[in-house]
């Protein structure tokens, strides 16, 4: 992969700050800190977020009239970094003394970055880490056909060179522990993650109480997790893992209360409070702790379940939580539900179509309709779901769809990638207030999908388009308005 060539004055900056960093370390001062600057092509605002190893906003940078910005980091700690820009983030490793430049083009996020200075190579090899891992878990649907024999020997395999060629790497590059160790976790977590999903995969749920049957050495990695990594809190493959381990784990709980041979239910409220328990044992670190029992909470709350079902699982996560503003975050998000439940009117939002004409969600519903949502800053989702949804209308000619990007960047953003991708822009719209929408209509994850009638009253409002089981989801709600026969 090619990647362009920093400006001049970049370079120049970045000659700079290695003059500086070498006067001050030739002086016997205290390199406690680090230097981080940028040029961002084709910005969608006008400022970069940094947020420390905990993952709190710590300060807002300004692009200059060049799109560009340097920071020097005080008191640094050695740790991940994260860079946020237009709603998407990037994870960077610094340690004292780094002076790191990068240059992106938020057209293609992740593909275009390249670092430069001191602290470049261990940037570099950590995104390259992160792209091998991102192309190989789109793969995992195919993997997961393999008998779990020939998975195991085939992630082990994978993981063992990833591993090989990093040591290569070390050898013509001194860098620290901290760096090896990242690396390390970073190849070890995301392998030790598709060993935790494969049995959801290749069993399903009608076969999964054969877990049991998997060979004695596939789950061999548990002997090494370290479940209070601390420095690994905001680490997608560390997260990755520990989101489908605690998922798997919980599983033994569950056909203990349920018949040896019956249908898994994933939704199932006792499974579901098992998995908080899990976490609530398990996990001592807080942070790490609270973010599990907050998205397991979410996860389960946000789908189609009964009021009752919803509260109880609030009251039970309420009790294990220690984060105040997330427990709020959750009371809110029940409450917004409440709202959406079945039977509901659509909440009667302002949404701007292509052509910067306002109107409101209920004017624009005159017969069934799907509305689904998708953000600038995720090109595999919403190109996939205009996609599905191209054959879904295909299929059910009698629907409407309504897509709306979520977003709350300049519009040029929105409508460049409408017409890069040539999607019809009839039905195409964004919310006027994004954030409060998004609140509204509980849109916590991308792949969410609201069902509703003629008359904007809610069929479905936690539907999935990606869902295997959408069709015939879909079907059913049709059959049930007679505008479709059973088959």
């Amino acid at each position: 992969m090619k990647f362009p060539m920093l400006t001049r004055h970049i370079a120049l900056s970045l000659l700079l700050l290695t003059i500086v960093l070498g006067c001050k370390s030739s002086s016997g001062e205290n390199n406690d800190y680090a230097y981080i600057g940028g040029e961002i092509i084709n910005p969608k605002n006008k400022s970069v977020i940094l947020h420390n190893t905990q993952g709190e906003v710590f300060d807002t940078l300004n692009l200059d009239a060049n799109n560009r910005f340097i920071h020097k980091i005080e008191n640094l700690e050695s740790g991940l970094y994260l860079i946020r820009h237009g709603g998407e983030y990037q994870t960077v490793l610094l340690e004292p003394s780094d002076s790191i430049m990068f240059r992106l083009n938020t057209y293609d996020f992740d593909e275009s970055l390249v670092f430069t200075g001191k602290g470049a190579k261990k940037n570099n090899y950590l995104i390259k880490t992160y792209l091998s891992n991102e192309s190989e878990a789109k793969k995992l649907v195919k993997y997961s056909k393999m008998e779990p024999e020939a998975f195991n020997e085939f992630v082990e395999k994978r993981r063992k060179r990833q591993l090989e060629e990093f040591y290569q790497f070390l050898e013509y590059n001194d860098e620290s522990e901290f760096f090896k160790s990242i690396i390390e976790a970073n190849i070890n977590y995301n392998s030790y993650a598709d060993k935790e999903i494969y049995p959801f995969a290749y069993f399903g749920n009608n076969k999964l109480i054969h877990i049991k049957d998997l060979p004695e050495d596939f789950y061999a990695h548990r002997d090494n997790i370290d479940y209070n990594a601390n420095h690994l809190s905001h680490f997608f493959s560390y997260n990755r893992f520990l989101f489908s381990n605690i998922d798997n784990l919980a599983i033994k709980t569950y056909y203990k209360n349920n018949p040896y041979h019956s249908k898994f239910d994933r939704h199932s409220l006792a499974y579901n409070k098992s998995k908080l328990d899990l976490v609530d044992s398990i996990v001592s670190d807080e942070a790490i702790k609270n973010n599990l029992l907050k998205y397991k909470t979410k996860d389960y709350v946000s789908y189609n379940h009964t009021e009752a079902e919803a509260n109880e699982l609030l009251d039970y996560y309420l009790a294990k939580s220690t984060n105040e503003e997330d427990k709020a975050s959750m009371k809110d998000l029940v409450s917004s539900l409440r709202l959406l439940r079945q039977g509901n009117p659509l909440p009667n939002l302002a949404v701007v179509n292509y052509n910067d004409t306002e109107h409101y969600l209920r004017s624009i519903i005159n017969k069934p309709t799907i509305i689904y949502f998708w953000s600038s800053n995720s090109k595999s989702q919403y190109r996939n779901s205009h996609y599905i949804v191209a054959e879904l209308k295909v299929m059910f000619p009698q629907v409407d769809f309504i897509s709306i990007n979520v977003n709350d960047n300049d519009d040029k953003f929105w409508k460049n990638i409408i017409n890069n991708y040539d999607f019809p822009t009839i039905n195409e719209f964004k919310f006027k207030d994004s954030k409060a929408a998004r609140k509204t209509l509980a849109v916590n994850y991308l792949n969410k999908a609201i069902i509703v009638d003629e008359n904007a009253v809610i069929l479905h409002p936690n539907a999935n388009i990606f869902s295997s089981e959408f069709n015939e989801t879909l079907e059913g709600l049709l059959q049930k308005k007679h505008l479709i026969a059973k088959r």
